[in-house]
């Protein structure tokens, strides 16, 4: 298990590599973050001249590359080109807003999600079955933008004309900084982020379900007279979880990416929203520095995604 852990670890930083690489040529091909400033005719080409030189900019690509990413490792994701502000600084403004919108998705969806899948797996071609199977396809057929929006008109607009009460908001975290009125805030986001979710998780876990409960070991856990909780959860649910663990684990670093949309449309200010309005305004180093942070998530959940393996099944071994 150690050398298998060893192994993953030497190769997820080469993928790491690549990875940066890629993030650091695509967001610098994608304009000249100096553009607003040679437009502007007020300012001099010296003082343009200037901060290209204070930045950088004007070194070619691997030496730009090299200041990046030595700076990473040193915990300087760079200035920004905007806020004439440490990008570390900014970036950990909206840290909070993110994991506590993604961690309450998150354990939404696994709530909703592994009992649904499980019941359905129990009850097969049963009227919820068939039910949460049709809301699965729609919840997968349906762009998280375009749910956002129709949650904003519904239970944002129409809701609240109807009733005369503001149930929820559509836009911002919070007003008063109260619990209620960030649950308010927080409703219509966490739905969206995690409709989708819940779609899928419940389809893989009701797979999984399906699979192991016409295993040999379950039927022999029967003719033993073992109860019917005992042998749905106790022996079937340990082994169907893995799937789950190996969709949980990988969603863990792309869910920031899906949160990237969520954030846009409710105006949630987190690390999605940052990111868009850093590529709007040219703010390439704060664009480069989530998007690294992205790939460091999503390596890292698939590497825990294998250990948690031997500790959810111990018949798997990496030895």
């Amino acid at each position: 298990m150690f050398a298998y852990i060893v192994r993953r670890t030497l190769f997820s930083f080469v993928v790491l590599f690549f990875a940066s690489i890629a993030i650091f040529l695509l967001v610098t091909l994608a304009g000249d973050p100096l553009t607003d400033l040679r437009q502007n005719p007020r300012v001099q080409p010296d003082d343009i001249e200037r901060i290209a030189n204070l930045y950088g900019l004007n070194q070619p690509l691997w030496v730009q590359y090299w200041i990046w990413i030595s700076g990473i490792f040193q915990g300087d994701f760079g200035v920004s080109f905007k806020q004439n502000a440490p990008v570390a600084e900014i970036i950990g403004r909206r840290v909070y807003p993110t994991v506590l919108l993604m961690g309450t998705s998150l354990l939404v969806t696994l709530a909703i999600a592994i009992p649904l899948g499980v019941y359905q797996a129990i009850k097969k071609y049963s009227t919820l079955d068939n039910t949460a199977t049709v809301l699965a396809f729609i919840g997968f057929s349906t762009p998280t933008f375009l749910m956002g929006i129709l949650l904003q008109l519904v239970f944002g607009v129409y809701l609240t004309n109807a009733t005369g009460t503001r149930f929820f908001y559509t836009s911002g975290m919070t007003d008063t900084g109260g619990f209620v009125d960030l649950v308010q805030h927080m409703a219509l986001p966490v739905f969206a982020l995690s409709a989708i979710s819940i779609a899928s998780f419940s389809r893989f876990q009701r797979s999984a379900m399906l699979d192991v409960l016409n295993s040999d070991y379950l039927r022999t856990a029967r003719a033993k007279g073992l109860s019917g909780n005992v042998v749905y959860f106790k022996h079937a649910l340990r082994n169907a979880l893995i799937p789950t663990v190996t969709l949980v684990a990988l969603s863990l670093g792309t869910l920031l990416a899906g949160a990237v949309i969520t954030e846009t449309v409710f105006a949630w200010p987190g690390l999605g929203f940052l990111f868009i309005d850093s590529l709007y305004k040219g703010d390439y180093n704060i664009a480069r520095g989530i998007l690294i942070i992205i790939a460091v998530l999503t390596v890292f959940f698939n590497l825990m995604a294998d250990i948690v393996y031997a500790a959810v099944d111990p018949r798997i071994s990496y030895d």
